[in-house]
């Protein structure tokens, strides 16, 4: 069985290399919709796959950590990199350019990871994600699943190399362990 959750933020980025010169030259922001597909072939003492309201308490944190934010690859110019972290309190730095192929791979990565360390005390079995799906725009978005995560050729997210700026873990409400 697989359930699905909804989030939103707004973000801002830029995206090298792409073809487009207003996404690889300037600052542009989204208003993104993000779908969790959790799956399970189980169901717990309350009949469900897992309470909406874990996933809400355990998951919002993670990707509310991106809502008025600027997402910054790593690989960007050093100049760059600081002027955006001196300028703005909110900020995570990503080690994959922080496209809505690569928001997909990586909020996949953190949303399994934060499952895998979740102690369930409700009798919820093998609950897993399933698939991420983050829409950029209101036309167009990237779906992701566990073997995009997996693939070298898309780029390593390793967790440790995501840095979320001071301001934004100051307000996570839980204990988020991503590794």
């Amino acid at each position: 069985m697989i359930i699905r959750k909804l989030f939103k933020f707004e973000n801002a980025h830029i995206v090298r290399n792409c073809h487009t010169d207003r996404c690889k030259f300037s600052i542009h922001g989204h208003s993104y919709k993000v779908e969790v597909l959790l799956e399970s072939n189980f169901l717990d003492n309350a009949q469900m796959v897992v309470d909406f309201g874990l996933v809400k308490e355990y998951i919002k944190d993670i990707i509310d950590s991106f809502d008025h934010s600027i997402a910054i690859w790593n690989k960007d110019s050093k100049e760059y990199i600081e002027d955006i972290k001196k300028h703005s309190l909110r900020w995570v730095e990503l080690p994959v350019s922080p496209s809505a192929e690569q928001f997909s791979r990586v909020i996949f990565k953190m949303v399994d990871t934060i499952l895998k360390n979740k102690e369930f005390r409700n009798g919820e079995k093998n609950v897993s994600v399933k698939s991420i799906i983050v829409h950029e725009t209101d036309t167009g978005y990237a779906q992701c699943f566990k073997e995009d995560v997996e693939n070298p050729q898309m780029g390593l997210i390793n967790l440790n190399e995501i840095v979320f700026s001071p301001q934004i873990k100051s307000e996570w409400k839980n204990n988020i362990k991503l590794d």
